[in-house]
């Protein structure tokens, strides 16, 4: 006897030699099962799990930002040109003159539409002559 071997097995278990094992996880690994198989199955059941699953129990930091610069209410509507009409509520506008009245609608419309020129500013009154909303013709 030239060399000895010891062998410990747990008594009722089968052994499962290490290269079977490492030869199934690199099958999985490099996707190497046919379609219609178990293995394949079993792999596209995990992604499955992982892409409807993991958003409970990850934060992937994706949802949108809420950004609403203005709590005002701004309806865009078409004016058939190729321009849009903004209609904007007169509570957003604090100031009475028409240059800081001009400005400021500026700044409401820029977030919404990006670069824009005001061609023309309309107030739209109520019967006793206040100021419900502003109308802004813009142009590209």
């Amino acid at each position: 006897m030239d060399r000895a071997e010891a062998t410990t097995t747990i008594a009722g278990t089968p052994t499962v030699p290490m290269n079977t094992i490492w030869r199934t996880i690199r099958g999985y690994i490099l996707w190497a099962h046919e379609r219609g198989t178990i293995q394949y199955d079993v792999m596209v059941t995990l992604i499955l799990l992982f892409v409807f699953l993991s958003p409970l129990w990850i934060n992937f930091k994706d949802k949108p930002v809420e950004h609403n610069p203005h709590r005002t209410g701004v309806v865009v509507i078409p004016d058939g040109g190729g321009g849009f009409i903004y209609q904007i509520e007169a509570s957003a506008i604090s100031d009475n003159k028409a240059d800081a009245i001009t400005a400021e609608l500026f700044r409401i419309i820029e977030p919404i539409s990006g670069e824009v020129s005001i061609a023309k500013v309309e107030p739209v009154l109520d019967r006793t002559g206040h100021i419900l909303s502003y109308k802004v013709w813009v142009h590209r």
